[in-house]
């Protein structure tokens, strides 16, 4: 996936985050430490972010415009879900770094609120003749708890043994 050159500057800003997350109390870090520590100013960093959360929403984001680029097919079948579910948990396993120091800092409600809006955008767009306006919170908060306890695990057990289990408990049929 090619960035524009926009788009470095913030990843920097991101990265730079989590390091400092790393090493210091969310609480404790400014906006000074973090563009420091990217190598920007303070004017840059507020040029593409409002806030420390802002930059937590965006690397949301970025990795779920990252997640949607690397699928290849609409899911058609129960072993179709299965990969893609086993993609999510994949990527999440592979970010359990992150997610470990946004629970650390109390930060997890950020992934929930982010996973919510996705949900629903995302019900809105390919399932407009569904009535429940709940079932996008029921998928998101199936994400958000079964991965906060995997992480709490360490995300030890196999992402497709979870991934079969999470679709597994979801009635696909109409």
């Amino acid at each position: 996936m090619e960035y524009a050159p926009e788009e470095y500057t913030r990843h920097y800003i991101v990265e730079a985050l989590f390091k400092l997350m790393n090493e210091h109390e969310y609480a404790k870090i400014s906006i000074t430490d973090i563009a420091e520590k990217a190598g920007v100013g303070r004017a840059t960093f507020y040029r593409y972010f409002k806030s420390k959360e802002e930059v937590i929403e965006f690397y949301f984001t970025h990795n779920t415009k990252e997640f949607l680029f690397e699928q290849h097919y609409y899911p058609r079948c129960r072993a179709d879900y299965v990969g893609v579910a086993k993609s999510v948990f994949e990527k999440f396993q592979r970010n359990k770094e992150c997610f470990r120091l946004l629970r650390r800092a109390h930060l997890e409600y950020l992934y929930l609120d982010f996973l919510n809006r996705e949900m629903v955008e995302t019900f809105r767009a390919e399932y407009p003749d569904r009535s429940s306006l709940y079932e996008p919170y029921l998928f998101a908060g199936m994400i958000f708890n079964v991965s906060m306890a995997w992480l709490d695990s360490g995300c030890k057990e196999p992402a497709d043994k979870i991934a079969a289990m999470f679709v597994g408990s979801i009635n696909l049929t109409e």
